[in-house]
């Protein structure tokens, strides 16, 4: 393992997000090192200058620690199998928490809409539509296992923030669109599109779901280290809700290939592949987002950064004429 050379940020997480950030960063004239299990960037990517890949295990709280030394800035980016979150999670967050408290460093983690889980009818809110969508205040009630895992990063490294040992800020994105996204409009999806293909999707095809497009999720990132965003949680700046049909018609569009077949998959089905193939089971989860209106409000973070979401016909061009990331 290689030493982090002194004064860079660290990115932790090569994947679509944390290259991003990287590339940002070091267009700012920042060093960066950016650390994951090979040490590599994305297949295909590029190296920018200013920007070093190193080798580790982010779990691994001695090697993250000596890693951190010197860091102003860790970048919590890591994104582990979508089915092993319950068990992978923990150990990580620990890790990147304890190397961010003993470097000095400001810890900004990526995070995603779990947290709140389905709409609580206990509360008066069926869905998360225009009338009630999901704020920074919204609780953190998730019922499933990956919202409770996802939520408890978070309230651990808030904690620590409160009793001074870190300066912390939690970023939380909606489902990602744009190049090399791995979401359920993501690349398999765009894939298909260009082709003319039909496309089988989750919940309703019709129903109103935000959307973040990558490059604003590592916006919001870097955007962390402002100190007013310490000790609280963002909305990543997206654009108005748009169903899965509406998105796969504008891509369409985009690709020229006149109009794709959209399917849904009936939960039976859902039920079925889940048995065999451990994506699918774990989807059964989430499956509320897709099923029920799911909207995000990110007006707070918009105001108080002066950041503004990608214009949609800018992350349409971006996504579907973009071969890969």
């Amino acid at each position: 393992m290689n030493a982090n050379p002194a004064g860079s940020d660290l990115v932790i997480g090569a994947g679509v997000i944390g290259s991003r950030v990287a590339r940002m960063l070091a267009e700012g004239g920042h060093r960066v090192s950016v650390v994951s299990r090979r040490g590599s960037g994305p297949a295909g990517g590029t190296h920018p200058a200013g920007v070093t890949h190193l080798a580790a295990d982010a779990a691994d709280a001695d090697a993250m620690a000596r890693l951190a030394e010197g860091a102003a800035v860790i970048y919590n980016c890591v994104n582990p199998a979508y089915h092993r979150w319950p068990t992978d999670w923990p150990p990580i967050a620990a890790s990147l928490l304890g190397a961010a408290e003993r470097a000095g460093a400001v810890l900004v983690t990526l995070s995603n809409l779990y947290g709140y889980g389905p709409a609580a009818r206990s509360l008066g809110v069926s869905a998360y539509d225009q009338a009630h969508p999901m704020t920074e205040t919204t609780p953190l009630a998730a019922t499933g296992r990956k919202g409770q895992v996802r939520a408890q990063v978070w309230l651990d490294a808030l904690a620590a923030h409160q009793a001074g040992r870190v300066r912390a800020t939690d970023v939380r994105a909606a489902d990602f669109v744009g190049p090399g996204a791995q979401s359920a409009l993501g690349e398999r999806v765009v894939g298909r599109i260009r082709q003319g293909k039909s496309v089988s999707v989750l919940g309703r095809a019709d129903g109103p779901h935000t959307w973040s497009y990558t490059d604003d999720v590592a916006r919001m990132l870097v955007a962390g280290t402002d100190p007013r965003a310490w000790g609280r949680a963002w909305h990543v700046p997206s654009n108005e809700p748009l169903s899965q049909r509406q998105v796969i018609a504008d891509f369409a569009r985009a690709a020229g290939v006149g109009e794709v077949r959209v399917r849904t998959l009936p939960p039976v089905l859902l039920h079925g592949m889940g048995l065999v193939w451990p994506l699918m089971r774990e989807l059964r989860e989430t499956e509320y987002q897709f099923r029920d209106d799911f909207i995000m409000d990110s007006s707070v973070a918009q105001a108080t950064f002066g950041l503004k979401p990608t214009p949609w016909e800018e992350i349409i061009e971006a996504t579907v004429l973009t071969a890969s990331w």
